[in-house]
């Protein structure tokens, strides 16, 4: 009995690593993983491609997206963000889809006047439809260091994280008719941009651009993740009923995990959808009649 037991224990490990030898991570460098797009020069990679940075001017800003597109994964990335009076300016870090019928999954940083905290605004696209914003303050100066803002996808839900704390979870209510990121691969955009009709205090407070250029720093990019390539996963099947074993693929929130949620909505969220009765005078989204 023992040695079948051992034997068995054998070829269950070698099963476990043959799967998750198709999870790519990728912990590289920027000039390997990434493509700056567009900005003119306002996209640089530096330090032997350990670091990247994107700016702002009165003529344009600047951006970059992965060289990989991913379907199901957990995404982390480390930014700085700008310094001072950031008033009007978004910097924003997301997944996307191509097209119309486009899925996204979004992290966007609204500047402030200097000494007025940012503001993270999330969302959630999925078949080309948004209008699922919760917003956030931060618990830290987030132009003083980098910090760790993370995406987890898999087939169950989404997670947004802030130095492994979760901010905000978005389930899959397939079953009560809620559209989920499942089936169309995303790569990982960032740019900076000037959006100041809207982004501080609803486009009242201008960009100053005597501060230009603005400059937001991004380092550590970690994409733990099932590669798409020419019609196929590296993962084999994404099949919701029977996700890959272990890490992000399967992963909740545990009791800690809940916890954390509910103190940085209790205490840190300053717009939900889910709660905006004027917005939504007919009734709630489907999706918002289930607690996190």
């Amino acid at each position: 009995m023992a040695v079948y037991i051992c034997h068995r224990i054998s070829e269950l490990l070698l099963v476990s690593l043959f799967v998750s030898s198709f999870v790519v991570s990728s912990a590289g460098t920027f000039d390997g993983d990434c493509d700056i797009m567009w900005g003119d020069h306002r996209g640089k990679i530096l330090d032997k491609g350990k670091l990247l940075t994107l700016s702002l001017d009165q003529i344009s800003g600047s951006g970059f997206q992965s060289k990989r597109e991913y379907l199901f994964g957990r995404i982390d990335m480390q930014l700085k963000l700008v310094s001072g009076n950031s008033a009007g300016t978004v910097t924003a870090y997301y997944l996307s889809s191509e097209g119309t019928n486009h899925d996204e999954i979004d992290f966007e940083f609204l500047g402030n006047l200097s000494g007025q905290p940012y503001i993270v605004h999330t969302n959630v696209y999925t078949q080309g439809k948004g209008e699922r914003e919760q917003q956030f303050y931060l618990w830290f100066d987030p132009t003083k260091d980098f910090h760790t803002y993370s995406f987890v996808w898999n087939p169950q839900l989404i997670i947004f994280l802030v130095d492994n704390t979760p901010i905000r979870v978005f389930h899959n209510e397939e079953s009560i008719g809620v559209p989920f990121p499942k089936s169309q691969p995303m790569k990982l955009y960032s740019s900076l941009w000037n959006a100041d009709q809207w982004a501080t205090r609803g486009g009242l407070v201008k960009t100053d651009w005597s501060k230009a250029p603005f400059t937001a720093y991004y380092r550590n990019f970690n994409a733990n993740a099932c590669v798409w390539s020419t019609g196929s996963s590296s993962c084999g099947s994404t099949s919701t009923s029977s996700p890959t074993p272990g890490g992000w693929q399967t992963q909740g929130l545990d009791a800690n995990g809940r916890r954390r949620l509910r103190w940085v909505q209790k205490y840190f969220m300053i717009y939900n959808y889910c709660t905006d009765f004027k917005r939504f005078p007919q009734g709630h989204p489907r999706e918002c009649r289930r607690a996190s």
